[in-house]
């Protein structure tokens, strides 16, 4: 099983706001609409409410320790290791958050797919440090500001470091480390 985080960030790591985003870009909703297409979608509680249903075409799982907690079109693990087991025949999961999710699934992660956008912009939400150690570039593509997009942001697809073809992480990825944000 290959377990994907995908996320979009500021430099200063941010990814959440007042249980929302803090930014609307289409092209990014696109990439994370074809990224986790037909794939488990594994998330918190809080991530879940803020999308506010299923989405449909993929397989969703919420982890909550609320054993009441329950939605229809989503089966709910009351933790990651639960997860994991439920969804170990599936060739990819794909983690879409919140934080606390983040930061418990990235020592798994084989690949993160991040959309770093170039804002600063306030949150109270903050993906977890990278080791720029464990991950290389497997590729990049710059998006400037434009009529539907108010800031230009970078899409990147890393790899765990084991993986083959890979170059270094670019100096705004390698900033996402320990040092930055929250």
């Amino acid at each position: 099983m290959q377990i994907t985080l995908i996320a979009a960030l500021t430099p200063a790591r941010v990814i959440g706001r007042d249980g929302g985003l803090p930014w609307r870009l289409p092209d990014d909703l696109r990439r994370f609409k074809a990224e986790t297409m037909g794939k488990p979608l594994l998330m918190g509680r809080r991530t879940f409410a803020s999308i506010g249903r299923a989405l449909p075409g993929r397989r969703t799982v919420v982890l909550s320790r609320d054993p009441n907690f329950s939605a229809p079109g989503v089966e709910v693990v009351p933790d990651l290791a639960t997860a994991w087991a439920l969804l170990a025949d599936c060739p990819e999961v794909m983690v879409g958050g919140g934080a606390q999710i983040y930061a418990e699934a990235l020592p798994c992660a084989d690949r993160l797919l991040l959309t770093l956008v170039h804002a600063d912009v306030d949150g109270d939400v903050h993906f977890p440090p990278i080791d720029a150690a464990q991950f290389g570039l497997q590729s990049r593509e710059d998006h400037p500001a434009d009529a539907r997009h108010a800031w230009p942001f970078t899409l990147f697809d890393l790899r765990r470091v084991d993986s083959p073809r890979l170059s270094p992480l670019p100096a705004e990825v390698a900033a996402l480390g320990p040092h930055r944000g929250a």
